[in-house]
C-alpha cells in the first residue's frame, strides 16, 4: 500500500492554514504524522481527507 505523504509545507497549503496550526493539530492529536529518519515529518493525505470530513460532519 502506499499513500501520497505530503511535506509539512505542502499539508499546510492543503488545509489553508499557518504552519503552528498545523503543528498544534499534529500535537492534540487531531492530525497524525509520520517521522521519516529524524527530522523529515510527512502527513498522509488521507489523515487530511478523513480531518476534513469529520469537520464536516460535525458541522452538520
Amino acid at each position: 500500500m502506499t499513500a501520497d505523504l505530503l511535506t509539512v509545507p505542502e499539508a499546510m497549503a492543503v488545509l489553508k492554514v499557518s504552519r503552528w496550526t498545523l503543528y498544534n493539530l499534529i500535537r492534540s492529536g487531531e492530525i497524525t504524522s509520520i517521522l521519516v529518519g529524524t527530522r523529515c515529518r510527512r502527513i498522509p493525505s488521507s489523515v487530511l481527507d478523513a480531518y476534513v470530513t469529520r469537520l464536516c460532519e460535525e458541522a452538520a
